[in-house]
């Protein structure tokens, strides 16, 4: 039987559920790990949510972010041939006002209604690649939840004994720095498990621009507007003397990994590398504070991007001939 889209998705049934949230008005990385979700059969991809940015965020600088994300991301899974069946929702414009005050939308209300569904025994992991007000505002609505789901999270700075920061960087990190007070609250307030990549991890997934031209826009015309998203940015960059060099940070992409490749057996992100360790709040800065007594979590140290790409590429290329 020759390769095909079908003949993937009929050796391989779904064995996790997945809701994804990101801000998809922003970096386009988060684009390209949308498209990787959705071509990925061994999740089932619950709903798909347009996050905000912090205000004035040069990829977006207008006070609509969270219903740019979700236009952004409608359009990606239009092109799947998924509109109608993979629901797309906008999440809160703004982040939280405090710790205790949550802000309900569609997309509170969605991850509620899928964390507390009793009719599946499929895990549930929520994959966000940006801030966490969604969930921190979810959590308050409804505490239950904590013991329903696993938050898989691309962000927060490096831990002091594994890594060190970038060289030039200051404040808090990117994706914290959206909602620092929705940070607070699902890292110090509630009992969500959490899988962590933070900074040192997710910059690791460096995607040279040759590997994007002949590997993502190749493959079709969802390729070729993922690759345009990207290269669009060095671009823009450049006119304002940032030069971007030949890579590009994918680093929303092991929200994939490490949920859609897991190993067969015993299912878990095996090929990458993780420690345990006690969930710290966050201060006002961004910074760690360490707490006793309090839940384990994992932080990803090493993350297999030779499986996370090739399985990108594969599946662009199998969606491609599907558009011939």
């Amino acid at each position: 039987m020759p390769a095909s889209l079908a003949r993937l998705r009929d050796l391989v049934p779904a064995r996790a559920r997945v809701i994804i949230d990101n801000d998809f008005s922003g970096d386009p990385d988060g684009l390209l790990q949308l498209a990787h979700h959705l071509l990925s059969p061994s999740v089932d991809i619950r709903a798909v949510i347009g996050s905000h940015l912090r205000p004035g965020d040069p990829f977006d600088p207008s006070e609509a972010t969270a219903d740019n994300a979700a236009r952004e991301a409608l359009d990606v899974v239009t092109r799947l041939g998924l509109d109608g069946r993979v629901p797309v929702v906008a999440g809160s414009n703004v982040g939280l006002a405090d710790r205790a005050t949550p802000i309900r939308s569609a997309a509170t209300d969605t991850i509620i209604a899928e964390a507390m569904r009793d009719d599946t025994d499929l895990p549930l992991y929520l994959a966000f690649g940006a801030g966490l007000t969604e969930l921190a505002s979810a959590w308050l609505l409804e505490p239950r939840i904590a013991d329903r789901l696993t938050l898989v999270w691309i962000g927060g700075p490096e831990h002091r004994g594994l890594a060190v920061a970038p060289p030039g960087s200051t404040g808090p990190e990117y994706n914290l720095n959206i909602d620092l007070t929705a940070g607070q609250v699902v890292f110090g307030d509630s009992g969500i498990p959490i899988w962590q990549i933070p900074r040192d991890a997710y910059r690791q997934t460096l995607l040279s621009t040759a590997e994007l031209i002949t590997r993502v826009g190749s493959a079709g015309t969802l390729g070729e507007h993922l690759e345009r998203a990207i290269t669009r940015v060095s671009t823009m960059a450049g006119r304002h003397g940032i030069l971007l060099g030949e890579t590009y940070i994918c680093g929303d992409s092991p929200l994939v990994l490490l949920t859609a490749l897991q190993s067969a057996f015993e299912p878990d992100p095996s090929s990458s590398d993780y420690v345990v360790r006690p969930t710290p709040s966050f201060d006002d800065e961004g910074g760690y504070i360490e707490a006793a007594g309090v839940r384990d979590m994992r932080v990803y140290t090493r993350l297999d991007v030779r499986l996370m790409f090739d399985d990108l590429f594969a599946k662009l290329d199998l969606f491609a001939a599907t558009e011939r």
